[in-house]
């Protein structure tokens, strides 16, 4: 290592104590991180490419400096679906470290890991006071049933007002309307529901009709209309 001239010239002063880093919570425990593998916790993170146009949401579970779970989704970009589908095989295995140096193909994902490091480095992971930390797949267990993200899609012009197109509930079939023409309720269809019940051999037309729900004051609608079609 090289010190400039007054460096060199400079008196040593002893530096005194050094008590370490701050501990962080970690999976129940209080550790000083010193190294990427002090690191452990399970987190989620949100970003975005720079002309705003999609956005990723990712969760990690990091064990010992390694991500051994991840778990990308994506909304508003066709291409992003195939950049986290590559992301997907990059992350698991690497250190966090290396992780958030790797070009993971979509700058939404590359954002979103960023976003994902400083939460977890300063100790603000979802699993900081979970003693043992969240098992390998516990990033399934946010999709629930059927194993799809949750998705809200929602559109509205001043001139015709609002429409439901999918809900946290499924895909919506039919909003409700009162006297007045205002929303009370809506149809759907759970599509992660109704596909597993086809994988399962069940036929497609009765899938469909058992995971048929409605939600709010539906049954009381004096109109309902489909909000792709009217």
């Amino acid at each position: 290592m090289q010190y400039s001239r007054e460096v060199d010239a400079m008196v040593c002063v002893a530096k005194g104590p050094n008590h370490g880093p701050a501990p962080i919570p970690e999976e129940g425990k209080w550790i000083q991180s010193r190294e990427i593998k002090d690191i452990s916790g399970f987190t989620h993170g949100v970003g975005w490419c720079a002309p705003q146009q999609g956005a990723c949401k990712l969760s990690l579970n990091v064990k010992e400096g390694v991500i051994e779970e991840a778990l990308v989704e994506t909304l508003g970009c066709s291409g992003m679906t195939h950049s986290a589908a590559m992301a997907a095989e990059i992350l698991p295995g690497k250190t966090i470290l290396e992780a958030l140096n790797t070009d993971l193909v979509c700058d939404a994902i590359n954002t979103a890991m960023r976003e994902l490091f400083l939460q977890i480095a300063y100790g603000r992971s979802q699993s900081a006071f979970s003693e043992g930390g969240l098992t390998i797949g516990a990033g399934l267990e946010d999709l629930g049933k059927g194993l799809r993200s949750q998705v809200g899609t929602m559109f509205g012009t001043r001139a015709k007002g609002a429409r439901y197109l999918e809900l946290a509930e499924g895909y919506v079939l039919g909003i409700g309307l009162d006297e007045n023409n205002e929303i009370i309720g809506y149809k759907f269809v759970s599509l992660g529901k109704m596909m597993e019940a086809i994988r399962k051999g069940v036929d497609p037309k009765e899938a469909y009709e058992k995971n048929i729900g409605t939600y709010g004051r539906f049954a009381e609608a004096v109109k309902v209309i489909d909000p792709r079609q009217a």
